[in-house]
């Protein structure tokens, strides 16, 4: 089985490599011809689910480390 990989970038998108199936609410695959492709995380890219860069001229920002200590129930 193929691994995915999806990394936060740092105030931008979700970088995803790996054989993805990207599909919407209603189970309607999007076309995906890419190796990796950017997926919006601010909200407001106008080729949603997609990035377009907007997040540059919004100023979005997170804070997207992971955990230094294991998480605990």
């Amino acid at each position: 089985m193929s691994d995915v990989t999806i990394t936060p970038r740092k105030n931008g998108p979700y970088r995803v490599e790996g054989p993805i199936k990207l599909v919407d609410p209603e189970g309607n695959a999007f076309t995906v011809n890419e190796p990796v492709i950017f997926l919006c995380r601010c909200g407001h890219s106008g080729n949603k689910p997609f990035c377009d860069g907007t997040h540059k001229t919004i100023g979005f920002q997170a804070d997207t480390k992971a955990p230094t200590t294991a998480a605990t129930e």
